[in-house]
């Protein structure tokens, strides 16, 4: 969750979802600087969110789709832990 907090790391998600692109198209697509898109795609790399592709002296980066869903599974797990504890009216006591 803490990766896909930082909102440029969404964006960057969600245009990879679209398609596989290098560091200079997200530049492009962003406007942010190289090197920032290079630290963001570094922590999504090492989370496992991206894979990468050598492509000559370009490095491609793709959405590791079934990590998404993983996510989406738990976040829906969790509202449905919400919803019942809402029906129910649990709360702690003071």
């Amino acid at each position: 969750m803490h990766v896909l907090a930082d909102p440029l790391r969404l964006r960057i998600i969600t245009l990879l979802a679209r398609e596989t692109l290098c560091t200079t198209h997200l530049v492009e697509e962003t406007g942010a600087r190289q090197t920032n898109i290079s630290n963001h795609l570094r922590v999504l790399r090492e989370a496992g969110v991206v894979d990468t592709e050598p492509c000559g002296r370009f490095t491609y980066y793709r959405l590791r789709p079934e990590v998404i869903e993983d996510l989406a599974g738990a976040l829906g797990e969790l509202a449905d832990t919400a919803r019942v504890t809402a029906e129910t009216g649990r709360k702690r006591a003071c």
